[in-house]
């Protein structure tokens, strides 16, 4: 099963990127807690990475890997290598001027994204100054987001997914090497991100030439190709990344608040983020150029049966995952994060933000393989109809929403938009034939989200009996309760995917067995 192949291998990237990003994490909150230092990073850290994810990893490579797997498709390697290059050119120029603008704006720019540091000179002066130094690390990020696309385009998953670890290896440094804590942590952090952002461009140009792909910077002509993708990145701005914007919007509410209050945010949602990540980038990372090569072949019967199995496997870890962070978050942060200048209140407060980003995780999940259909025909202006109207609702409904519940309001209200998204989407592929469930996925729907509510049932009674009663204050004891904890959810959710008939074993061996071959 190639898909299910590519699957695994950006799975198991993403997933050693995440084990490292919770180094980092929990490294972090113990030197840095959540006050005003951790206020004024995370905004240096959201913004660049904002305008990454939308533009580079989201809008532009939603755009260019459609276009480019077609290029390469119907005129060959030589055709498609040329194409990249006159990408590649033209968006470093636009990039490096736009990061020189911003940089010399950026006031205005945290004003903007931040407004309630206003009230707060030194969390707005020293967001200012660490802006400055990552934000090149947009510039970076997208170059690199672009050889990424070819080497995915070309069956090459693995040194794309690879390439966030190196971003926590270099934080991590950072923080070791940093003063404990005050605005010198920040400012070491700050560097790390850059270095980081050279490092990963480096490693990527490096399997580019492994891999013996010829992209090299070309003379920037706007070619009838590069006006397409230029054309499909407008509305894919929005389209591609209605998630990363609700996120942005839920920041800019949050430093309304009390301090520590975006930090609240940031935690939950890394937490958030390791299945998002595992399984959303890397299910929408291996379908787009496989469901793109399939449509422009015309095989609407592999087009199908990707799409189906792409949803199957979102939702077989979505769903389960989406119920434990819901019924049992606090344990999880409490082991986790719970230690030096990160209290008890803190843990609290995170793991009431934490629930209400669970209830819109399969959404967002699912939303990665219903907006890979659209991109792969090369329409991103769907998309972008329903993201304009998941957005509106998602700042209306946070502004409500902070009023009864603080800051978990504003995660709550991203979990609404995020299935009104969903349902959207879903409404608009309802006569693309490639997009229509099939009776295997109609068969196992019912029983992962039976199976997800007996696990869900397990681990209330788990933490009950001996999270709370055993081992909260003991850390190592805290430890292994959290291993059994896992253990027991991974028990009764396997075992009821098996009972229920959702998976055979037949199917284990099966897969087992393809890919072995592989």
């Amino acid at each position: 099963m190639k898909l299910l192949k590519a699957i695994l291998t950006v799975g198991g990237m993403t997933g050693l990127s995440r084990i490292a990003g919770f180094a980092r994490d929990i490294l972090m909150a113990a030197v840095l807690g959540a006050g005003p230092v951790a206020d004024a990073f995370f905004v240096a850290l959201k913004l660049p990475n904002f305008f990454r994810r939308v533009t580079a990893e989201g809008a532009f490579s939603v755009s260019f890997v459609p276009v480019y797997s077609e290029v390469l498709e119907k005129e060959g390697p030589q055709a498609a290598y040329r194409f990249a290059g006159r990408a590649m050119s033209i968006m470093g120029l636009l990039l490096l001027a736009a990061s020189v603008l911003a940089i010399w704006g950026m006031p205005f720019l945290i004003m903007l994204i931040a407004p309630g540091f206003g009230a707060d000179g030194a969390r707005f002066d020293l967001a200012v100054e660490l802006t400055r130094i990552t934000f090149p690390y947009l510039l970076l990020m997208s170059l690199s987001a672009l050889l990424g696309g070819v080497l995915n385009a070309s069956g090459r998953f693995a040194p794309f997914a690879f390439a966030p670890v190196l971003f926590n290896l270099c934080l991590i440094a950072a923080l070791l090497m940093s003063p404990q804590g005050g605005s010198s942590t920040g400012h070491f952090l700050a560097w790390g991100i850059v270095v980081s952002g050279a490092l990963q461009l480096l490693w990527l140009y490096l399997c580019v030439r492994r891999y013996r792909l010829k992209i090299f910077f070309q003379k920037p002509v706007f070619s009838e190709k590069i006006r397409r993708v230029f054309r499909l990145m407008g509305p894919g701005v929005i389209g591609a990344g209605v998630m990363h914007i609700n996120l942005f919007v839920d920041l800019i509410i949050a430093s309304l608040l009390s301090a520590g209050s975006i930090s609240y945010l940031y935690y939950a949602d890394r937490l958030n983020q390791l299945p998002l990540g595992i399984v959303g980038i890397a299910v929408g990372t291996a379908l787009l150029p496989m469901l793109s090569q399939a449509l422009a072949r015309g095989d609407a019967q592999e087009g199908r049966h990707l799409f189906n199995r792409a949803l199957e496997i979102c939702l077989f870890f979505a769903l389960p995952a989406s119920v434990a962070l819901l019924v049992v978050p606090e344990p999880i942060i409490r082991v986790l994060f719970e230690r030096g200048a990160f209290t008890a209140a803190d843990s609290a407060v995170t793991a009431a933000v934490l629930r209400g980003y669970a209830i819109g995780m399969p959404a967002y999940v699912c939303v990665k393989v219903l907006s890979s259909a659209f991109w792969a025909r090369q329409d991103t202006l769907t998309p972008v109809k329903v993201s304009v109207v998941s957005t509106v609702l998602n700042i209306a409904l946070a502004l409500v929403l902070i009023r009864p519940l603080g800051v978990a309001g504003i995660a709550l209200a991203t979990a609404i938009a995020g299935w009104v998204q969903f349902a959207l989407l879903r409404f608009r592929l309802r006569a693309l034939p490639a997009a229509a469930a099939d009776s295997r996925f109609l068969h196992a729907l019912p029983r992962f989200v039976l199976a997800a509510c007996i696990m869900g049932g397990s681990l209330f009674i788990y933490d009950r009996v001996l999270m709370e009663r055993l081992f909260y204050d003991q850390p190592f004891y805290s430890i292994l309760a959290l291993a059994g904890l896992v253990l027991t959810g991974v028990a009764a959710y396997g075992g009821s995917v098996l009972a229920g008939g959702a998976i055979s074993f037949s199917d284990i061996k099966t897969t087992l067995h393809r890919k072995t071959k592989i």
